[in-house]
């Protein structure tokens, strides 16, 4: 699916850890949140429309293209969503529809210096991941089909396949059904300039009110291999979501039910 006609926003600090594994915790420092498990903020990745560089495309099925400068890239294994967007007659969010989810490479790269989060984010063509395939969303709460549901990634270097991100239920997201919805409406309304972040209603406007809205979740903890290993040309990445009751990780079988986004690092 292409995303061309629809802002794409992600959310930072959802999964207990990695913020403190990607040392990024400091630049959160003075954003106040309603509980210490609470995400810190939602930041924009891709602003269709946009005359900044985040109105580059930069999402890719198979292909991740580093910088061409030096750069410390690392995986952000992360879930994604597509949400209808409502409005109210003042253009303020209302609701957020969950339709279908996917896999996702919110890849990062560790910038010094950078004042805003997407700065970390878009640097070109293919520098994001989305699985080939989507599973529809029956409904976004309690006993829908995502609370059986686990995510896991891996790299492929020199032969050898090590795990990336912890493998973890997507019910370990710290914000997640309603509460993740109601939290993300707010923002979209409310979040300001501040910090590492920026006024989403801002780029709401600017963007024309679009209908759809992909969200990047949040990106799990890291596996050892993944905290102390950035990305290299001729890794192979996988971020993989599966049904626990059904399949396992292994990124060489196949089902209905099992999303699996491969990307090859150049």
């Amino acid at each position: 699916m292409q995303l061309q006609d629809v802002i794409c926003l992600g959310v930072a600090g959802n999964f207990a850890h990695h913020l403190e594994q990607a040392g990024e915790l400091k630049d959160f420092e003075n954003v106040k949140t309603d509980r210490i498990d609470a995400p810190k903020g939602i930041f924009p990745f891709y602003l269709p429309g946009s005359e900044s560089f985040l109105g580059l495309y930069s999402i890719s099925t198979e292909i991740l293209t580093l910088p061409n400068y030096e750069a410390n890239a690392q995986v952000e294994p992360e879930i994604a969503i597509l949400f209808d967007v409502m409005y109210d007659t003042d253009n303020n969010v209302v609701d957020l529809i969950a339709q279908k989810f996917t896999t996702f490479n919110d890849c990062t790269i560790r910038k010094e210096g950078a004042k805003k989060i997407s700065e970390k984010k878009s640097w070109g063509s293919n520098s994001k991941g989305i699985g080939s395939t989507w599973i529809p969303i029956d409904k976004f709460e309690e006993g829908g089909i995502m609370d059986n549901y686990h995510l896991c990634s891996f790299v492929e270097r020199d032969g050898m396949l090590h795990p990336y991100g912890v493998d973890a239920p997507l019910l370990g997201y710290s914000y997640f059904y309603t509460e993740l919805k109601e939290w993300l409406i707010e923002k979209m309304n409310q979040q300001k300039d501040f910090g590492p972040l920026e006024d989403i209603a801002k780029h709401l406007k600017e963007c024309q009110y679009p209908k759809k809205a992909f969200i990047s979740i949040g990106a799990t903890a890291y596996a050892e291999f993944g905290e102390y290993n950035y990305l290299q040309s001729g890794d192979e990445v996988y971020v993989i979501a599966y049904d626990k009751r059904l399949d396992d990780a292994d990124i060489h079988t196949s089902s209905s039910s099992k999303i699996v986004l491969s990307q090859k690092v150049q």
